[in-house]
């Protein structure tokens, strides 16, 4: 018996020493791995840190139909960002063109010119100035302008999503008329998301509205799906609603819609 009784005490013993040895060693690696985390951390910030970045984005589509009918329809969607220290600077543009049996049916531009000031990996200050061209929709042209802010709200690799706002100053020319001036605003929000591996999901949408009228709002969505053919180029379907809720000419329809397929360029 007292054999047995001294080998349980020795085991006992050879049990404790054992787990304070681990727990010894869970703290020396932890005290390590922070250690570790600091270093990586300081040579991170000593990184270079890039002064420059010029992401540049195409959209083309063309359809072309002859037989019974002879249409015609060409659309470009273009975006160019530079950004520098807590600068950017985006330019985007939209242009449709279409023809029926000869006859034009369609001419639309639409530039828009945004600069961003960075307060921080979230939030920035920006200035808007926009233009906007349609020959079929009543209006010579509309000009918007104004500052606001922009803050992303997600950010990950799965998805991201951005809302910005602008405080508004609009000129719209209708065919025939007096300019109308007017203080406006505008909120936009864009979303992009990667569905699978080779298929992202982008959607945008952009609500614009007279202060002192709110039945004068101009509502902008597209929707768009992408995938991958390089490392450069991409096929895509798009689809895209403008609406303009009081139309310029009484007889101009308030909806205008159009269904793409597009070749894309990433540079």
């Amino acid at each position: 018996m007292k054999k047995i009784a001294l080998a349980l005490l020795v085991a006992t013993y050879c049990m404790a020493a054992s787990e304070v040895e681990i727990k010894d060693e869970i703290r020396d690696i932890k005290t390590k791995i922070k250690k570790l985390n600091e270093n990586l951390k300081q040579l991170e910030g000593n990184l270079p840190v890039e002064g420059y970045l010029f992401n540049a984005r195409a959209e083309v589509g063309y359809i072309s139909n002859s037989g019974n009918s002879n249409t015609e329809s060409f659309n470009a969607d273009a975006k160019i960002t530079n950004s520098w220290d807590l600068h950017s600077l985006e330019i985007s543009m939209l242009m449709q063109y279409g023809t029926d049996n000869g006859t034009e049916n369609r001419n639309k531009f639409l530039g828009e010119l945004v600069y961003d000031y960075k307060l921080s990996e979230k939030l920035s200050l920006n200035y808007l100035l926009g233009y906007k061209d349609d020959k079929f929709s009543g209006f010579d042209y509309q000009f918007y302008t104004g500052p606001g802010a922009k803050y992303i709200t997600i950010k990950t690799d799965f998805h991201d999503l951005t809302v910005d706002g602008n405080f508004l100053y609009a000129k719209d020319k209708i065919f025939g008329e007096v300019d109308r001036r007017y203080l406006a605003y505008r909120l936009k929000g864009v979303y992009n998301m990667q569905v699978l591996e080779n298929l992202k999901f982008h959607q945008t949408l952009s609500y614009r509205s007279e202060f002192s009228d709110i039945e004068n709002y101009f509502f902008y969505s597209k929707t768009a799906f992408s995938t991958k053919l390089s490392d450069i180029f991409s096929a895509g379907v798009s689809y895209q609603v403008d609406y303009t809720n009081k139309p310029a000419l009484f007889w101009k329809n308030s909806t205008d819609t159009t269904f793409t397929f597009n070749l894309i360029a990433d540079y």
